[in-house]
C-alpha cells in the first residue's frame, strides 16, 4: 500500500493563516506592524523566486516586507554596512540574507553581524547555541517546518529513531539539536549520518523516521527506507529535463514507506510558513 502523503503545502497555508490572526492581533494591540528586511545580492533566478514568494507570504499575513536589492558586485564591507543599518533600525524586526551569497562575500562574516534577536534564520552562533541548550530564542525555519509537519499529523517522535541524512548547519545539524530536546515533537533518539557513513543504506533502514537532506537527487532509494517509515525529503533539484525532484527516489520509497512528503509541496512551504512566524515573534520580543 502506498505511503500516506505528508501534505506541507495544505499544512503551510493553515499555519499561515494562524499567523495572520495572530499578527492582526498583535497590531491591534501594539501599533507596531512585523517587518522584515530581505537582503538580495545579485540575480540569481532561484534566488529570486524565493524573495519574491517571502514577500508575497509577508503581504498576505499582514507583515511589513522591506527588500534590499543589490547588485553582483556588492562587497562584503557595503553588506556589513547595511546590516549595520538595519541592526539599528527599530521598525525593522527581522533580517534575512537571502543564500547563496555572490563568491568573493564573506557568507559568514555577513550572517554573524546580524543582531540575533533580528537572526529570523537562527543561523547566528548565539542562537544556535541556544538551541542546543534547548532554551530557542528562535528556531531555524527548515527544521521547525519538519517539527510541526510531524506534530501536526501526529507523528511520534518521542522514543522513536531518527536519523538526520545530511549535516549542513541550515537542516542537518540543527535539526539533530532540536529532536533530541525534552519537548513536544522531540525527545528522539537521533543519528546524523552523511555521504562518509559506513553502511548508509543500514543506518537509513534503522530509522522510523529518516530526514533527507543531501542536495543529491534521488540519493535515497527504497532499499534504504524501512518499511512504516516515515520519509521526510527536504531536497529540491531540477534534472536536466527540467523535472524537480527531491533527494529520495519517490516511487520507490513511497512504495515502502508509512509516510512521505511529495518534491514540490512537501518541506518547501513551510520553511516560508515558519519565517512569518519568526518574524512575528522578533516583533513580539521587541515589544516585550
Amino acid at each position: 500500500m502506498p505511503a500516506k502523503l505528508l501534505d506541507g503545502k495544505a499544512l503551510a497555508l493553515e499555519i499561515r493563516a494562524e499567523i495572520a490572526e495572530e499578527v492582526a492581533a498583535f497590531v491591534s494591540k501594539n501599533s507596531v506592524t512585523p517587518c522584515l528586511a530581505a537582503v538580495l545580492v545579485g540575480e540569481d533566478p532561484a534566488s529570486q523566486v524565493y524573495v519574491r514568494n517571502k514577500e508575497r507570504a509577508c503581504q498576505k499575513a499582514g507583515i511589513t516586507s522591506r527588500m534590499e536589492r543589490l547588485p553582483a558586485e556588492t562587497t562584503t564591507e557595503e553588506l556589513l554596512a547595511l546590516i549595520e543599518e538595519l541592526n539599528g533600525d527599530a521598525e525593522v524586526h527581522g533580517i534575512l540574507v537571502q543564500l547563496p551569497l555572490p563568491s568573493h562575500c564573506d557568507e559568514q562574516l555577513i550572517l554573524d553581524a546580524i543582531l540575533p534577536a533580528k537572526d529570523v534564520d537562527a543561523f547566528h552562533p548565539e542562537n544556535v547555541g541556544l538551541i542546543s541548550q534547548g532554551r530557542p530564542r528562535l528556531l531555524p525555519c527548515t527544521p521547525h517546518g519538519i517539527q510541526e509537519l510531524l506534530v501536526r499529523n501526529n507523528i511520534e517522535t518521542s522514543g522513536a529513531e531518527v536519523v538526520v541524512l545530511g549535516r549542513s548547519d541550515i537542516v542537518g545539524k540543527p535539526m539533530g539539536l532540536m529532536l533530541v530536546q525534552k519537548a513536544v515533537g522531540a525527545n528522539a533518539t537521533v543519528t546524523i549520518a552523511h555521504s562518509r557513513t559506513k553502511n548508509l543504506a543500514e543506518v537509513t533502514r534503522r530509522a522510523d523516521i529518516l530526514i533527507v537532506a543531501m542536495g543529491v537527487p534521488e540519493f535515497v532509494t527504497g532499499e534504504m527506507v524501512k518499511p512504516g517509515a516515515t520519509v521526510i525529503d527536504v531536497g529540491i533539484n531540477r534534472t536536466d529535463e527540467g523535472k524537480l525532484v527531491g533527494d529520495v527516489n519517490f516511487a520507490q520509497a513511497q512504495e515502502v514507506a508509512g509516510a512521505i512528503t511529495p518534491v514540490p509541496g512537501g518541506v518547501g512551504p513551510l520553511t516560508v510558513a515558519m519565517l512569518l512566524h519568526n518574524t512575528l515573534a522578533a516583533a513580539k520580543a521587541s515589544c516585550s
